[in-house]
């Protein structure tokens, strides 16, 4: 028993370093005082320039509403944000926005949160089986199926496709990934002949390629859920990207911009990733003021290839 106290107290002293950490890092800083109510951004992680993106929109949006923002950093570990997010709970927070690492894990800790009355406002994916103030995040399906027809444009409606997954469990990698297959449903002489997660990492998706590619040399399209795997499946493929094989993305980061412009990746479909962040702060802060927020508020998305990629690069 004292081993496992002991564990649970260490486990607690390591969270609360890390949202100090997360805070002198990420946070408002200037002086000691705070200069407004307290919101904590959960993330899933910022080992992702789209997430980075997002920050800097909250970040951003806080400093003009004047309220402190305390940013962590899950690094796409659950028990770690369920750890963030009971320190939340038990502080001075006024409101919580959480881009869970997994959607339904996080389901138990945001309705400790709601039953502390404190709002909890989900951004870019929801949380299953929990009671959101409100969600802000881009319609994935539609992007899915915009990816689909951006993808069998590419390859002249026909040929076999590989489809990178991302993270296991989270609603952005289950929508997107649905709005996908129903899209290239629509084109018969297309076939997906192989699926499988990269985690939405650059390195994973580059392993993960280069092992597909092997069982199924003749694929002709790769479909990636975010862009980040789609930049690693570009290396992985070398030369033959953009010219034997056609990728699409999701996400609009700048680097899968840049590759657009290049010609290794064929399309994206673009978030607005800052609009995320300072939409979410907008309802946390009408939430904390008591004022009624939408339940849904969605951001579009537009697909995006060389003959629009001027409009977009950043």
């Amino acid at each position: 028993m004292k081993s496992s106290s002991f564990r649970r107290i260490a486990a607690v002293t390591a969270t609360a370093a890390l949202i100090l950490a997360g805070t002198t890092a990420c946070g408002r800083g200037g002086g000691d005082e705070a200069r407004g109510p307290k919101i904590v951004l959960a993330i899933s992680t910022l080992n992702n320039p789209f997430f980075v993106e997002l920050r800097d929109g909250a970040q951003a949006a806080a400093d003009e509403a004047g309220v402190d923002l305390y940013i962590v950093d899950a690094q796409n570990d659950s028990a770690t944000q369920a750890n963030q997010l009971a320190t939340a709970t038990a502080g001075s927070t006024k409101a919580v926005i959480v881009n869970p690492v997994d959607s339904d894990a996080a389901s138990a800790s945001v309705n400790a949160l709601t039953a502390a009355d404190i709002p909890v406002i989900g951004v870019d994916r929801t949380v299953n089986d929990a009671d959101l103030t409100s969600l802000v995040a881009s319609d994935n399906v539609a992007g899915g199926k915009q990816a689909a027809d951006e993808l069998a444009a590419a390859m002249g409606e026909k040929g076999t496709v590989i489809s990178l997954q991302g993270v296991s469990g989270t609603s952005a990698s289950r929508d997107r990934g649905a709005g996908f297959d129903e899209g290239i449903a629509a084109y018969p002489d297309i076939t997906v002949v192989a699926e499988q997660t990269a985690n939405f990492d650059r390195a994973s998706a580059l392993d993960v390629t280069t092992n597909l590619l092997q069982a199924n040399p003749g694929v002709t399209g790769i479909f990636a859920e975010n862009d980040e795997m789609a930049l690693g499946a570009i290396q992985a493929l070398g030369a033959r990207a953009g010219s034997e094989v056609s990728v699409v993305g999701f996400d609009g980061t700048a680097d899968g911009l840049t590759a657009i412009s290049d010609g290794s990746l064929y399309a994206t479909v673009a978030q607005q990733p800052a609009e995320l962040g300072k939409l979410a702060i907008e309802l946390a802060v009408k939430a904390i003021n008591g004022e009624d927020v939408e339940a849904t508020v969605p951001v579009d998305v537009v697909a995006v290839t060389k003959t629009n990629v001027g409009d977009f690069s950043k």
